[in-house]
């Protein structure tokens, strides 16, 4: 890791937010798509029930 000086705690703490950014976007994309997915399923089953 390079040497960062006096700016180590800031760098860092950037590193960090983004990241949990990143995470964060990422849950809620896969939570979405999850829920997405269900309801899709749920009307293809309609669809084919119906005739």
């Amino acid at each position: 890791m390079p040497d960062l000086g006096k700016y180590a705690d800031t760098v860092l703490a950037a590193y960090a937010v983004s990241l949990v950014l990143i995470l964060g976007l990422v849950l809620i994309s896969v939570i979405r798509s999850t829920r997405v997915k269900k309801q899709l399923e749920a009307v293809d089953k309609k669809v084919k029930s119906d005739g």
